[in-house]
């Protein structure tokens, strides 16, 4: 099957990319990271996702995924004071949110569901039938965050963070599996 881009096929069509993303929620502008943003998303995912584990998407690895034409990496914020992020990666029919983290003292403002929402329709524009996440099974507001958004947990995975917490592997059907 032919790669549905990401980040640059969603630029291309025009769709999205004349409307969400420049997209305010409040006082926050939802944008496209940039290489020069790979730091500071670093840095958030360690301190939001990654506390207590091993330190694994370092700046990096966020420039990778940023430069991957399969993957939508999208900041809420100005330069250098990204307030959240999300990681989308696109293979097929399937959409994979591989990171998604609000700063604390931007929570409970809107940010986060605003972002959320954001990759959903880039997420249907790229053709995706369904969005799969993981979250830390201890991380309740996450999960409740996720459930409350349509996201069905759908399998307890023990140790599957650095073979030392649980997570739970949750699921949101876009269109249904039959459809084409």
């Amino acid at each position: 099957m032919a790669r549905r881009g990401g980040r640059r096929g969603l630029r291309d069509s025009g769709t999205l990319a004349a409307t969400a993303c420049a997209a305010m929620i409040s006082h926050q502008t939802l944008r496209f990271a940039t290489p020069h943003d790979a730091g500071a998303i670093a840095a958030l995912s360690r301190d939001e996702i990654e506390t207590g584990l091993p330190w694994t998407w370092r700046a990096p690895r966020v420039r990778h995924a940023i430069a991957d034409p399969d993957t939508n990496v999208i900041v809420a914020g100005a330069p250098g004071a990204v307030a959240a992020f999300g990681l989308m990666y696109y293979a097929d029919d399937d959409a994979h949110l591989l990171l998604f983290a609000v700063r604390r003292s931007q929570q409970r403002r809107g940010v986060g569901s605003a972002l959320l929402q954001w990759l959903e329709e880039a997420a249907r524009a790229a053709g995706a039938r369904r969005i799969r996440v993981e979250a830390r099974m201890d991380n309740d507001a996450a999960r409740s965050f996720y459930n409350e958004r349509g996201y069905h947990e759908r399998a307890i995975v023990p140790r599957m963070y650095s073979g030392r917490l649980d997570g739970v592997r949750l699921e949101k059907w876009l269109r249904p599996a039959d459809a084409a």
